[in-house]
């Protein structure tokens, strides 16, 4: 019948886009993005609780990772940290929907693999006389305080930069260092950055060491400093945390829910 033929199902709508052949994801990019997902999440986390973190015992563990207790300047990186993922998620985003995938900086073989992921810039090798050629260049140091980008210059900057070096900026923005990460995700984090060319691992640790020792001369100068963020345990860095990065958030501070009878 003509009524029949007006209900067949030859008007169905198409597949969505994400079903369709040729809209997945190069690996190594979405490998990426989804550690940028796990980082950024922790990023509003922190940025969101950060002054009463400071007003916290054991804020030093934290601070030590920025080389200041400074809120302000913490919060003005957390802020950068948070732009620098979003540009990088939307600078990959369309890469990979063009079939671009991020490029390795060396093949793994039998004979060269990974390094056990440092758990301390003293696990680093010290670079020798061509350690010129390896540190950061002189906007590395650019005070977020002074001056913020927007997320479009960000996007600017990254297309000419590593992705590995990239991601050594996010994780000193946002303190995403081994003593706050979980073991399995700074694992995964660390072959990112060694993977992908940057030199990420190396500008990370050495950074993470020099805004140690700035913080130990900032608390040098402050009385009834805490110095247990030296030789804080992870069960004791997890407290302070609420959760490692990697791990699903717990706000230590909020409030917890009433229970009461059934």
């Amino acid at each position: 019948m003509q009524s029949g033929q007006q209900d067949t199902p030859r008007s169905t709508p198409p597949d969505p886009p994400q079903d369709q052949a040729g809209t997945t994801l190069p690996p190594r990019t979405a490998f990426v993005l989804n550690a940028l997902g796990i980082i950024l999440t922790f990023g509003r986390h922190l940025r969101d609780t950060i002054r009463q973190r400071a007003a916290a015992p054991n804020f030093a563990t934290i601070a030590a990772v920025f080389g200041t207790a400074n809120v302000e300047t913490i919060a003005a990186h957390l802020q950068r940290g948070i732009l620098r993922v979003m540009a990088l998620q939307r600078v990959l985003l369309a890469r990979g929907a063009a079939g671009r995938d991020i490029p390795d900086a060396k093949k793994p073989t039998h004979n060269d693999q990974p390094q056990p992921a440092p758990a301390d810039a003293a696990d680093v090798p010290k670079p020798q006389r061509s350690r010129s050629r390896t540190s950061p260049s002189p906007d590395w140091k650019d005070n977020p305080q002074l001056h913020m980008p927007t997320e479009e210059e960000l996007v600017r900057q990254i297309r000419r930069r590593s992705v590995g070096r990239v991601l050594a900026e996010i994780c000193l923005d946002l303190a995403v260092v081994p003593s706050l990460c979980s073991s399995d995700f700074w694992y995964h984090l660390f072959e990112i950055m060694y993977y992908t060319p940057g030199k990420g691992v190396v500008i990370l640790m050495q950074e993470k060491h020099r805004r140690e020792q700035q913080f130990i001369k900032e608390q040098d100068r402050t009385i009834d400093s805490n110095w247990d963020w030296l030789r804080m345990k992870p069960d004791a860095i997890r407290q302070v945390l609420g959760f490692f990065i990697g791990e699903p958030p717990v706000d230590p501070f909020a409030p917890a829910e009433a229970t009461g009878p059934p």
